[in-house]
């Protein structure tokens, strides 16, 4: 089977909708920064490419630290405005940048399949989330405010590279609803520049305060953490990244954020309803479970192996992959898969790298697929695709065994009593979701309380949550307040003196009234 890209969907048909629809945001092969309200052609390029394939995409306009930091200054000073237009005012103009992002949903799913490899279902439904979540806050955002004023300064966003519209826009969106200027740093590492350019674009037309800038961590990020003008920093991301911001801020009492990886576990213990499991498993690998909540540890009581086999490797077999804009016939459909492309070849590499020495310790390969099963166009790039592998006991000495890695790989770990049982899905200190599946209503409520993720599911996965839903993680998987429902406006607004927000911080660790 010989395929396509689908006619009008390459990168160069994408690039010119964008010149048309904000061509004050771009220019000729590159992106432009926001700041003090003007798109500025400052910077040093930085050469970017598709995961998908290789194609050369938008150049990255990198700041220096002065520049940067004079964008934080501007942003102060639209803050101090933003924060006294009253809040009928604001909702207005955020329905209003709500209705523009909505007339250009299939240009920015599509800017989400080039820059960050998503299947053009998961691309759209990326925007849709980003949206239907910021108009329910629309709805709902009166009670949550009463008698909260804004924070002192704007508000500061270093988010990771996968979710751009759903974690990034969103979560930017509700923060100026709450009366604050706000900042986004563009990802690096893909991170859809144009996707966030074009949002952020069609957001300041509808003169809301927002700030767009490029730049490495030494000079970009370190001022939107550090600089005495940003009233919180609101950060997703890695571990080790994070620990970096979080030492930033250890001498300042600011409001922050930091939303951290975990290895998300999956027990099976006293289970038999394999034909459900199969399906939930195959559900795990969207994204190439590139995602916070991705599930990548499943820990199985031994008696059950060869029954939890029979339901896994149907699924992982199952799974489909490739890029996401070929076709068999230029009028076909865009294809159903379950994802694409890593963020790019590095992190292909890495993790090929880190599979074959976890093998070499000891680890049991139980399935391994091929790209020959992909659905690629003929002779194209394919260094950052990977296609799904499963280890059997990885050893303990293998970043696999305790961490997350961010990518089609699951680690499997067999136990014979409960406390192995919690042992195992906890040994990443700390996670941001669980499932344990057992028939035993009680046995769920026995154990669930002794697995340190912040969200458990009976049977059935758990996901980051829309809308009243609240969000956060235990250990070393989260810093600061959690977010989610009123939590993320209470995260972003000042309370009563002396109000401790939940969360986790130095001081103390607070869980939610009840955690939605």
């Amino acid at each position: 089977m010989t395929l396509v890209l689908r006619p009008g969907t390459a990168w160069t048909d994408v690039w010119q909708r964008c010149l048309r629809a904000a061509p004050e945001a771009f220019h000729d092969d590159r992106v432009l920064n926001l700041w003090a309200g003007d798109w500025r052609a400052d910077g040093r390029i930085l050469p970017t490419a598709s995961p998908v394939d290789g194609t050369p995409t938008a150049g990255l306009p990198r700041l220096d630290a002065d520049t940067a930091h004079q964008a934080v200054r501007a942003a102060l000073d639209q803050h101090r405005d933003w924060r006294h237009v009253p809040l009928a005012d604001r909702k207005a103009r955020v329905s209003a940048a709500l209705d523009a992002l909505a007339r250009h949903r299939g240009l920015l799913a599509l800017l989400l399949v080039w820059e960050t490899g998503k299947p053009w279902r998961l691309a759209q439904a990326e925007v849709d989330r980003a949206l239907d979540g910021v108009r329910w806050y629309i709805g709902e955002i009166d009670g949550m405010i009463a008698g909260r004023p804004p924070l002192p300064g704007p508000v500061s966003n270093i988010a990771g590279w996968n979710h751009p519209m759903s974690v990034l826009v969103h979560t930017m969106l509700v923060q100026a609803l709450a009366g604050n200027a706000v900042i986004a740093k563009t990802p690096t590492d893909g991170g859809g520049p144009a996707c966030l350019t074009l949002a952020c674009a069609l957001i300041a037309r509808e003169d809301i305060p927002v700030t767009l800038v490029s730049g490495g961590g030494g000079d970009v990020a370190l001022a939107l953490v550090r600089a005495p003008e940003i009233g919180c920093v609101s950060f997703a991301g890695g571990r080790d990244t994070g620990g970096r911001v979080a030492a930033a801020l250890a001498d300042r009492r600011r409001r922050h954020v930091l939303e951290q990886e975990g290895l998300n576990a999956w027990g099976v213990w006293d289970y038999s309803d394999w034909g459900t499991l199969c399906g939930q498993i195959r559900g795990t690998f969207a994204d190439a479970k590139q995602r916070c909540t991705a599930y990548a540890r499943f820990v199985v009581r031994r008696e059950l192996f060869a029954d939890f086999l029979s339901a896994y490797l149907p699924a992982v077999r199952s799974v489909r992959l490739g890029h996401p804009l070929a076709v068999r016939d230029p009028g076909d459909d865009l294809p159903e898969l379950d994802f694409g492309p890593l963020v790019n070849a590095a992190k292909a590499k890495e993790l090929g790298d880190l599979v074959a020495e976890a093998i070499d310790g000891g680890a049991i390969p139980l399935h391994r697929g091929s790209l020959a099963d992909a659905r690629l166009l003929p002779g194209q790039d394919a260094s950052a695709y990977m296609a799904p592998v499963a280890l059997l006991d990885p050893p303990a000495g293998s970043p696999l065994h305790h961490a997350e890695p961010f990518g089609p790989v699951d680690t499997i770990v067999l136990v014979d009593t409960e406390a192995e049982l919690l042992a195992a899905m906890n040994a990443g200190d700390g996670a941001l979701v669980a499932t344990l599946s057992t028939d035993e209503e009680e046995t769920y409520a026995r154990l669930s309380p002794r697995i340190r993720a912040f969200k458990s599911g009976h049977n059935a996965p758990r996901s980051r949550g829309d809308r009243a839903e609240h969000f956060g993680g235990l250990g070393a998987s989260w810093r600061g307040a959690f977010v989610g429902g009123e939590l993320l406006i209470r995260a972003v607004t000042q309370g009563p003196a002396g109000e401790r927000p939940p969360g986790n911080f130095p001081e103390y660790h607070l869980m939610p009234p009840r955690a939605v």
